[in-house]
């Protein structure tokens, strides 16, 4: 698996999901960098989550070819996509290795125990995300930008955490802070209760107030470019629709916007 794994299988495992979908809205000469990182965060996400052997080990192994991929030359598929879009635009190494970190931390922490504990790991494992879209988009000197791309980033990865609560506890992990389970009562995460429902309305209250941060990078990129950087927000918040309209039942299904409705908000950023 790690050193055959093509660029196109990990897009194929990603497919309709809102990254790439949003990716279609960037100039055409942007979607291919931007598709080249959101392959590698898959691929980190595959390691950390899916494989079969020794996953500490695999990423380490991936961090090499991370510093391959900066001093040398990586021999997996996916490392030798990205390659030439870390060239082009100078990205840092930095968030590569976050996302790494962040799948280390999966292996050793089941629960948290406070909402900054679950925002401390999220900027291992959603804000690089955005870090590197910037980068593509030179931006990434504009303090009040990153700020803003954080606060997107950490609300999609909470959107996420209350979408997959049954998968995510079968991995072994909860990522709804312990203090605020207490909070609600101490539901159970593998039913449905009154309870359970408060706790993820609760929290998505949280995540669409760190959402609105989209409205900032939509301003201050501007134009089409800002509009599309802007849709990651909108399908974040469209979940949260979704997870509202399912009222709050995760166990039956994974309530989450379809791809009609996402492509409705890409159409709405092409004729803005």
């Amino acid at each position: 698996m790690l050193v055959g794994m093509e660029v196109a299988q990990v897009a194929a495992r990603a497919a309709g999901e809102n990254f790439p979908v949003g990716s279609i809205l960037f100039p055409r000469g942007l979607r291919p960098h931007i598709r080249a990182l959101y392959c590698y965060a898959r691929l980190v996400d595959e390691l950390g989550d899916a494989y079969e052997g020794d996953r500490l080990a695999a990423l380490d192994e991936l961090e090499s070819q991370v510093v391959q991929t900066f001093e040398g030359e990586p021999s997996w598929p996916v490392l030798r996509n990205v390659q030439a879009t870390v060239r082009e635009f100078e990205l840092p190494r930095e968030p590569f290795l976050r996302l790494i970190e962040a799948n280390r931390i999966d292996q050793r922490v089941g629960a948290y125990e406070t909402w900054d504990d679950v925002k401390q790991y999220c900027v291992h494992s959603a804000d690089p995300c955005g870090r590197l879209v910037l980068g593509v988009l030179r931006r990434l000197d504009d303090a009040e930008l990153v700020a803003a791309s954080d606060s997107v980033c950490t609300g999609l990865q909470l959107v996420n955490f209350l979408q997959d609560v049954p998968r995510d506890l079968e991995l072994g992990r909860v990522y709804l802070p312990a203090e605020e389970l207490r909070r609600f009562g101490g539901p159970a995460l593998d039913r449905p209760s009154d309870e359970l429902r408060a706790l993820l309305r609760f929290e998505a209250e949280r995540a669409a107030a760190l959402l609105r941060a989209g409205d900032v990078l939509r301003a201050r990129i501007g134009g089409r470019l800002g509009r599309a950087v802007g849709v990651f927000a909108r399908g974040g918040l469209a979940a949260l629709e979704a997870l509202e309209a399912a009222n709050w039942d995760v166990f039956t299904q994974r309530p989450k916007p379809s791809r009609a409705r996402l492509a409705r908000e890409a159409a709405l950023v092409l004729v803005r």
